[in-house]
């Protein structure tokens, strides 16, 4: 997975610590509409955005169009942008919302589907197992992380790999903190099973 990743960020990995000193003045730049300052916040971050919504998606198509919706949002959000928060944890947010909307999306086509087609949704896992279907994918804790159920694959990812307390979390996705807690339990169980095959 790391050799995946460093083909999609080798401009942070250049200059990721020349451009961090200038951070401040890129997004004053790219508040007022400089195009080229904002393409150096999009190399400086692109990678790290890109590595969130990959674990989030568990799908490369759907992160690299999820980083996409992600700077395309920040490009027209950048105005309101008030600095409260890192620009890192800024776009942090806005991918997990990016995220969340299209799996409501998703949601409500399925449901119109099922309503139509009157037949249960499928995407649902055999007993709510993660199977695992050869031993380089149970080694292999990106792929488990993948295989999660959507729910709890959040919970993980947003916990666990990002570092969200259960408050952040529960303010982003709109569930309670003990539903995430409960939904950390059932990943974290999954993925034992998983990689222990």
């Amino acid at each position: 997975m790391a050799r995946v990743l460093s083909l999609v960020r080798p401009q942070e990995s250049v200059e990721a610590p020349r451009l961090a000193a200038r951070d401040d003045g890129l997004v004053d730049r790219a508040r007022r509409g400089d195009v080229d300052a904002f393409e150096l916040v999009y190399r400086m971050y692109a990678g790290r955005v890109y590595a969130l919504c990959l674990r989030l998606a568990a799908d490369p198509v759907t992160a690299r169009e999820l980083t996409q919706d992600t700077f395309v949002r920040a490009w027209e959000a950048l105005p309101r942008f008030r600095g409260e928060a890192s620009l890192a944890t800024w776009l942090h947010r806005i991918a997990v919302n990016a995220m969340l909307e299209r799996r409501r999306g998703e949601q409500r086509r399925s449901a119109r589907v099922s309503l139509a087609d009157d037949e249960e949704d499928g995407e649902s896992l055999a007993g709510g197992v993660v199977l695992a279907p050869d031993v380089a994918t149970a080694i292999d804790l990106e792929r488990a992380i993948g295989a999660l159920p959507p729910g709890v694959r959040r919970a993980f990812v947003l916990h666990d790999v990002e570092g969200y307390t259960h408050e952040e979390i529960a303010t982003m996705t709109g569930l309670a903190a003990g539903t995430l807690r409960a939904q950390l339990h059932r990943a974290r169980q999954l993925l034992k099973r998983a990689l222990s095959i």
